[in-house]
């Protein structure tokens, strides 16, 4: 009996570990799941996988006589009723020179919208060596009815690119945007209207 007895309570000590150990396995996944988004962003910045380019803090302190050609790409949403084009189609530059280009966007709705912008650089070996300092696609962008604005963004073209064997025979790049509504910014606009007397009056 003492034996029976026994074994029912180590198999419900065992039975307990194994609940825990699920538990705790869960939890783990959890946080990983939560965490991936940002970590595969850390990811894509640092090795420039997928096209996305890098942030510099500084300018090139090389420039070699290396000419490439960047193409400046609009896109938007359908759900952001906005014009959105490059003020420039095309620009030469040097490998390290310090550019500066600009995009227009003109909201064409009759209410204030704010939009993000996602942006990529193709071939997407460039990734790693497209460099912005100052770009509008590091914050929202809000514009108001019918106005337009261009926005400028502050770039080189890494000289390091003339050294690795992918990309040194690269001539043309070309520099993508997107841009995406942010629903937040309506929402937050309507909370902070005023009450009006007929809704007060009921």
């Amino acid at each position: 009996m003492t034996d029976i007895t026994s074994s029912a309570t180590e198999g419900a000590k065992s039975n307990r570990k194994v609940v825990l150990w699920c538990l705790a396995g869960l939890g783990v996944m959890g946080s990983l799941t939560a965490a991936s988004p940002t970590l595969y962003s850390i990811f894509c910045q640092v090795t420039g996988y997928g096209g996305t380019t890098q942030r510099a803090i500084a300018p090139s302190p090389t420039v070699l006589d290396n000419v490439v050609t960047v193409r400046f790409d609009a896109n938007v949403s359908p759900s952001l009723q906005w014009k959105f084009e490059p003020v420039q189609s095309t620009m030469d530059v040097k490998l390290g020179e310090t550019s500066l280009a600009f995009y227009r966007a003109t909201n064409m709705s009759d209410k204030k919208l704010t939009g993000t912008a996602a942006f990529n650089v193709a071939p997407q070996t460039m990734g790693l060596y497209f460099s912005k300092i100052e770009c509008f696609c590091f914050q929202e962008q809000t514009l108001e009815p019918g106005q337009s604005v261009e926005m400028p963004v502050t770039f080189f073209v890494d000289p390091k690119m003339a050294e690795d064997p992918d990309t040194k025979g690269l001539s043309n790049i070309t520099l993508s945007y997107v841009f995406y509504p942010i629903e937040h910014a309506a929402s937050v606009d309507e909370k902070n209207k005023p009450i009006s007397k007929t809704a007060e009056g009921g």
